[in-house]
């Protein structure tokens, strides 16, 4: 690959941390531009520049790109659903956009973000293509493969999630004897989990997580870490399938021999 330089726009988790270390591993030219609510202060550290702004600064991270003269940019990390909608205070240009919006969704808010940056000139990447290696493969990828139960349950909450892509309303399912006892909304997977093991009276449970049907990896990419076992083992999910090559598998090593231990199945889902 190519030396480079582009600008990376941080959201939470260690998704934007580990795409810094392989950027900087390849000898590219980043300038972070860290989102304040969301972002680790680690960004600082391993950004050759980084500027900080609220979730409502449209106006200024464009001219943040502009005055760095980054023409190219990937969108790395999560950030909470629930705070776009109710803890930012927009700027002239986010709150001209938000007023545009047919539907306030992630797809459709970040795509309006989307078009206002290539009007300026800046494109953005697939935020996956500096960790291609951490994609989830196909087939099962933990010791112990899903049993005849579990894999009903997922090839029926494939079935729904796929189906709930559509609306962009989450990513994953909770499903319990092949019935939908959770969907993933603002809360996130965690919440989501602990949502449907209070309805599921120790039944396990099986997570779903799809990659919301679109085409592209530009943003909103399925992540998966270490930090989902002890949730899972918390509220009695034995089994998690993972689309293959759309879901970032972070801490891929530890989280499978995390998963080893606590006997839970994971397998990746041709998509």
């Amino acid at each position: 690959m190519t030396a480079m330089r582009y600008g990376l726009i941080a959201g939470n988790g260690r998704f934007p941390l580990l795409a810094l270390e392989s950027a900087r591993q390849l000898g590219h030219d980043v300038t972070a531009i860290a989102i304040q609510e969301e972002a680790s202060k680690e960004v600082e550290a391993l950004a050759a520049r980084c500027h900080w702004v609220s979730l409502g600064q449209l106006s200024k991270l464009i001219d943040i790109l502009k005055q760095e003269g980054i023409t190219e940019v990937v969108m790395c990390g999560q950030v909470k659903h629930a705070k776009i909608f109710s803890s930012i205070r927009p700027d002239w240009r986010l709150a001209k956009l938000l007023a545009s919006l047919p539907s306030r969704n992630t797809g459709g808010l970040i795509g309006g973000v989307i078009r206002i940056l290539e009007d300026e000139g800046i494109h953005l990447r697939e935020s996956t293509f500096l960790l291609k290696p951490l994609l989830a493969g196909a087939g099962p990828l933990t010791k112990r493969k899903p049993g005849k139960d579990e894999m009903a349950d997922i090839e029926y909450g494939r079935r729904v999630a796929n189906a709930l892509a559509g609306f962009d309303v989450g990513q994953s399912v909770a499903i319990c004897e092949r019935a939908c006892l959770a969907v993933e909304a603002m809360e996130g997977t965690d919440a989501m989990l602990r949502r449907a093991a209070g309805l599921a009276n120790g039944r396990p449970l099986s997570l779903i997580k799809v990659a919301r049907g679109r085409e592209h990896m530009l943003f909103d990419v399925p992540v998966v870490g270490l930090s989902t076992i002890p949730v899972m083992q918390e509220t009695g999910a034995t089994a998690l399938a993972v689309e293959a090559g759309r879901t970032l598998l972070l801490d891929r090593e530890a989280m499978l021999e995390a998963a080893d231990q606590a006997k839970i199945a994971i397998i990746g889902m041709e998509a």
